[in-house]
């Protein structure tokens, strides 16, 4: 597995986040981003997640909720890539598809556009 600090990992997550057009970045909205070891238990391979409602599907009711929350799994990804660029390259494409989440492009569209 090829190791990276925690702090490397988080800073590559962080500029690929810098890399989303700001005009997305403007109406983003009550989402937080995570850096997180490992992924839930019963999917050991999974790179990132979005848990939320995406902006597609809130209402009048949204209100007061607790932000969604994209998570990005070091651990996975390590184990997935054999180089630092690969890293970055794969950090970046799971930074584009949990956020792509929350505007609502589901999994199969993604896929179509080559972000999947």
């Amino acid at each position: 597995m090829l190791e990276m600090s925690g702090e490397r990992f988080e800073e590559l997550v962080a500029e690929a986040l810098d890399t989303i057009p700001p005009e997305l970045t403007r109406v983003m909205d009550n989402v937080a981003v995570f850096v997180e070891d490992e992924p839930p238990a019963d999917d050991p391979e999974l790179l990132g997640l979005y848990e939320g409602t995406p902006l597609t599907e809130r209402g009048e009711w949204y209100a007061g909720v607790l932000p969604d929350r994209i998570s990005v799994y070091r651990g996975p990804t390590l184990r997935y890539c054999a180089t630092e660029d690969e890293v970055v390259a794969e950090v970046a494409v799971t930074v584009v598809h949990e956020v792509a989440h929350h505007f609502g492009i589901d999994d199969e569209r993604l896929h179509e556009l080559g972000w999947g």
